[in-house]
C-alpha cells in the first residue's frame, strides 16, 4: 500500500510541477459528417515542430505550450485541413475538437505516411501486432467471410490446433494463459469447434492488440498472452447495415442513430450483429463427399451495443452478448458452451486538465459440458464481476497511466482423470490489483517502466510485477527492441492429458490443496508464475517493405495441473498413501523460448505477409519432463494478396500453413480390464470387464506435419447507388490434405481434419 501511495503522489507532483508553467490543447478530431474519430490525424502547431498524433479514438493531446495566442492545424489523409486559433492560459489545457470534411482531392498522402511513422517510433510495440479491421480481408475469407482467428493464425509465436477443436497457443502458453478482452469484458472461450470462427463480428471490430510475450502493467491475471479486442460505435449519420450468406453460415449486421451527430453537440447510436452457423446442416447438401458427420458443427453469436456521447468527447457505451457452440460426433462425443456477458465502458474527459479517465462494470457467465461414450461426464462453469478505473496524463510528450482493478467469479469444475478418479472444485474467489506506467518518449528512444500489484484474496498471496520494455532506433530505419516481466494468475483450466485432441477446456481458481512441496523445495505460493525477456528489432527495407526478428524466453516458474496420477480420495483412510498419489492437483515448471523472422511488404495493389517461427516448450512435474501436446517446433505462414484491376473490383489471394508434430501419448496395448464394480465377491473368471488402454511413454510420439493451402477471389460490384455487393469464391485446403484431427484408440483408427471445401458467398453492405 505504502508502494502504491508514493508512486501516485509522485505522479501528481511531478505532473503538476511540469506543467505550471506551460498550458496546451487536447481534443477529438472527426469526421464532420459521420462524427467517425480520425486515427493517426495529425495536429501541428503552426510555425514550430510541436504537434501530436491522434490515437485509435481520434483523441490528441498537446501540453508543452507556453501561454499566448497560437494557430494548430489538424491534417488527415482525404480530408481538408483545418486551423483554428485558440489562447493557451498557463496549468490550462484546453479543449479544441476538429471536425474535418472529406475532400475529392486526394491530398495529405505523405502526411498520413508522417504521422503512421510517427506514432510507431513513441509505441512501444515489442511483441505486439497491432490487428485492424481492413488487414482481415488480406488473408483468404474462409466460407467468405472474413474473421479474426483466421489472421491470428499467420501471427509471430502463434500455434493453432488445427481445422477442428478451436484452440490458439501463443509462445508456448496454454490458452488459458492468454486472456482474451472485448471491450474491457474477459471471453473465456473466443474460438469455435471448427477452428475457422471467432465469437467477433469483423463488421463490429474497431481494433486488436495482441500481446504476445513481454506485455505492460496495464495487463494482469495472465503469464503468457493478451489479445484486446475492441469493437466500434454504430454510425452516427444513418441507417447502415450489412448481409452475407454462405454454406458455413449467415450473418447480419445493424446500426444507425438515436440521435444523430452534430458537430459540437452530443449525439447516441447502436450496432447489433447475428451470426450462425449451419455447417452440420449443409454438409449434407454442398459436402457429402466429406462425410457429414464429421462436420457436425452449429454455432450462434449475438452481440449488441448503444453508444452515448456528449459533446466534448466523453461516453459511455452499454453492450451484451450471447455466444454459443454445439459439436454432436455420432457415436462419439457431444460438446456444446454457451457464453453471456453485459457491461458498461465509460470515458471522462476533464476541461482544463489533461487527464482522461476510463472505466467499465462487466458481468459474465460460461458454461461447457462435454459427454463422451464412457459417460463420464466433463462439465465446468464461471462467472463474474468486473469493476476497472484507469487514468492517462501527460507529462509533455511522456505518458503516465495508472489504474485499479477488481476481479470476483466463482467456478464450478468436474473431470475424471486418466486413472478414471473424479476431480472436481466448487470455488469463489477476488482479485484486487493496481498499477502505474510511466513511458519516456525521447528523440531515438522510448521506455516503458511499470509495476503491477495482484493480491489473490482466496489465496492469500500477492504478487508484485516489475515490468520494462523499450525500443531504440539505432539509424532512421533500425530500430532495437526488449522488454522483461513478472506474471501471475489464479485462474486455470484442466483437460485430458491422454487425448491426442482436445476440445474441453474447464475453468476453476487456483486450489489452496496444492503438494507442500515440489523438486524438494517448500511451496510458498499457490499462484500460476511465470517470467518474460524479449529481444528483436525491425527494419524498414524501404516505403513498401520491411523485416523483424525477435527472440524470447518463457520461463514458467510454477504452473497448476490436474493431478494425472491420482488413485485415492484424499481422506483420512489412506494418509499413509504418497501425496503425489492422493492430491487433486500438482505443481509443474516449464519452459518456452525461441524466435520468430517476419516479411511484410504493402503497396496499393500488392500484400504478401511471410512467418517463421521456431519453438521449443518443456514441462517438469517434479519426476518426469515432457513436451506439452502444444510443443510445434516449426511453423511457417506465407499470405499473398493482389489487387486484379486498377479500379479494385476483383483480387485474389492466398494462404499456406505448415507445421510441424504436435507431440501426444501413443497406445502400447489394450485389456480387458476389470474393476469389480459389483464387489469384491465378483468372479473375475466369468464375467465380462471392460476395454483398458494400455499408455505409452507420455507425449513421447509425434503427429503428423500439418499443411494446408487456402485460396480465394473476391469481386466488388454494386447493386444501387446505396448497395454495395461482393461476391467470394474460397477454397479451403486446396490441394485435399489429409491432416490428422482425432486417433480412435478403441477402434484403432484415424479421424483426418477438413477436406478439400470450395464455397461462394454473397455479401452485400447499405
Amino acid at each position: 500500500m505504502f508502494l502504491k501511495n508514493y508512486a501516485l503522489f509522485f505522479v501528481f507532483f511531478y505532473v503538476s510541477m511540469a506543467t505550471a508553467q506551460f498550458g496546451g490543447v487536447k481534443g477529438y478530431v472527426k469526421d464532420v459528417v459521420s462524427g467517425t474519430e480520425l486515427d493517426l490525424a495529425g495536429v501541428q502547431v503552426l510555425g514550430t515542430d510541436i504537434g501530436a498524433t491522434a490515437n485509435s479514438e481520434g483523441y490528441y493531446i498537446i501540453n508543452n505550450l507556453t501561454p499566448g495566442k497560437y494557430q494548430l492545424i489538424a491534417t488527415y489523409s482525404g480530408y481538408d485541413a483545418d486551423t483554428l486559433d485558440v489562447q493557451i492560459v498557463e496549468g490550462k489545457i484546453l479543449l479544441l475538437n476538429y471536425f474535418l470534411n472529406q475532400t475529392t482531392v486526394m491530398l495529405g498522402g505523405g502526411k498520413i505516411s508522417e504521422t503512421r511513422k510517427k506514432r510507431k517510433k513513441e509505441d512501444v510495440d515489442i511483441g505486439t501486432t497491432k490487428i485492424t479491421a481492413k488487414q482481415l480481408t488480406k488473408i483468404p475469407t474462409i466460407g467468405g467471410t472474413p474473421d479474426l482467428v483466421q489472421y491470428l493464425q499467420i501471427l509471430p509465436g502463434v500455434v493453432f490446433s488445427g481445422d477442428q477443436g478451436g484452440q490458439l497457443y501463443i509462445r508456448g502458453g496454454s490458452p488459458v494463459m492468454n486472456k482474451i478482452i472485448l471491450d474491457g469484458m474477459t471471453i473465456y472461450n473466443p474460438f469455435h469447434s471448427i477452428g475457422l470462427f471467432s465469437v467477433f463480428d469483423v463488421d463490429l471490430m474497431k481494433s486488436a492488440d495482441v500481446y504476445s510475450a513481454g506485455f505492460g502493467a496495464e495487463y494482469g491475471g495472465r503469464v503468457s498472452a493478451i489479445v484486446d479486442v475492441k469493437t466500434r460505435d454504430g454510425d452516427r449519420n444513418k441507417l447502415a447495415g450489412n448481409f452475407a450468406l454462405s454454406p458455413f453460415l449467415g450473418k447480419l449486421s445493424l446500426e444507425g442513430p438515436l440521435k444523430k451527430f452534430v458537430p459540437g453537440k452530443g449525439n447516441s447510436s447502436f450496432i447489433f450483429s447475428m451470426k450462425n452457423s449451419y455447417l452440420d446442416r449443409s454438409s449434407r447438401v454442398f459436402y457429402e463427399y466429406a462425410e457429414p458427420d464429421k462436420l457436425p458443427y452449429s454455432f450462434n453469436d449475438l452481440y449488441g451495443k448503444v453508444t452515448f456521447n456528449s459533446s466534448n468527447g466523453s461516453s459511455i457505451k452499454l453492450f451484451g452478448f450471447n455466444f454459443k457452440d454445439n459439436v454432436n460426433f455420432p457415436n462419439s462425443t457431444k460438446y456444446n458452451w454457451n457464453q453471456t456477458g453485459m457491461g458498461a465502458r465509460f470515458s471522462l474527459v476533464p476541461e482544463g486538465k489533461q487527464s482522461r479517465i476510463d472505466g467499465f462494470v462487466t458481468y459474465s457467465d460460461y458454461d461447457i459440458n462435454q459427454i463422451e461414450l464412457d459417460n463420464k461426464p466433463r462439465n465446468s462453469s464461471i462467472n463474474g464481476l468486473n469493476i476497472g478505473v484507469n487514468a492517462n496524463t501527460y507529462n509533455l510528450k511522456d505518458e503516465i497511466k495508472y489504474g485499479f482493478e477488481i476481479n470476483a467469479f466463482g467456478t464450478d469444475f468436474n473431470i475424471y482423470n486418466a486413472n478414471d478418479r473424479l476431480i472436481k472444485q466448487n470455488d469463489n474467489t477476488t482479485e484486487l490489483c493496481g498499477f502505474f506506467l510511466y513511458k519516456f518518449v525521447k528523440k531515438k528512444f522510448t521506455l516503458e517502466t511499470g509495476v503491477r500489484i495482484q493480491y489473490y484474496a482466496s489465496l492469500g498471496n500477492t504478487s508484485l510485477e516489475p515490468r520494462i520494455n523499450g525500443k531504440y532506433s539505432l539509424t532512421s530505419r533500425l530500430t532495437l527492441k526488449a522488454a522483461v516481466g513478472k506474471y501471475s494468475q489464479n485462474l486455470l483450466s484442466a483437460f485430458s492429458d491422454r487425448d491426442v485432441v482436445n476440445l474441453f477446456y474447464g475453468f476453476l481458481s487456483g486450489p489452496d490443496d496444492l503438494p507442500t512441496t515440489f523438486d524438494n523445495k517448500e511451496v510458498t505460493s499457490r499462484l500460476q508464475l511465470a517470467r518474460h525477456a524479449v529481444l528483436g528489432f525491425d527494419y524498414d527495407i524501404n516505403k513498401s517493405s520491411e523485416i523483424g526478428m525477435e527472440g524470447f524466453v518463457k520461463s514458467f516458474d510454477q504452473i497448476t495441473n490436474i493431478n494425472r496420477e491420482k488413485l485415492f480420495d484424499d481422506r483420512p483412510e489412506y494418509a499413509d498413501k504418497p501425496e503425489r498419489l492422493r492430491r487433486d492437483f500438482i505443481i509443474e515448471n516449464g519452459l518456452a523460448y525461441g524466435g520468430d523472422i517476419r516479411y511484410k511488404f504493402e503497396n496499393k495493389r500488392t500484400y504478401i505477409w511471410a512467418v517463421y517461427s521456431y519453438t521449443f516448450v518443456n514441462r517438469f512435474d517434479g519426476i518426469n519432463k515432457y513436451n506439452p501436446h502444444w510443443d510445434r517446433r516449426h511453423n511457417i505462414n506465407l499470405v499473398f494478396d493482389y489487387a486484379l484491376d486498377k479500379k479494385g473490383k476483383w483480387s485474389a489471394n492466398a494462404r499456406w500453413n505448415f507445421g510441424s508434430g504436435f507431440p501426444f501419448t501413443q497406445t502400447q496395448g489394450l485389456y480387458e480390464k476389470f474393476d469389480f464394480q459389483n464387489g469384491p465377491s465378483a468372479n473375475y473368471a466369468t464375467s465380462n470387464g471392460q476395454l483398458g488402454i494400455l499408455y505409452g511413454g507420455f507425449n513421447e510420439g509425434r503427429l503428423p506435419t500439418y499443411h494446408r493451402l487456402d485460396m480465394s477471389v473476391k469481386y466488388n460490384f454494386k447493386m444501387t447507388k446505396k448497395i454495395k455487393s461482393w461476391i467470394v469464391l474460397s477454397v479451403t485446403n486446396v490441394y485435399n490434405r489429409p491432416n490428422i484431427f482425432y486417433f480412435d484408440r478403441v477402434n484403432y483408427t484415424r479421424v483426418d481434419q477438413l477436406p478439400i471445401l470450395p464455397a461462394i458467398s454473397f455479401n452485400s453492405s447499405f
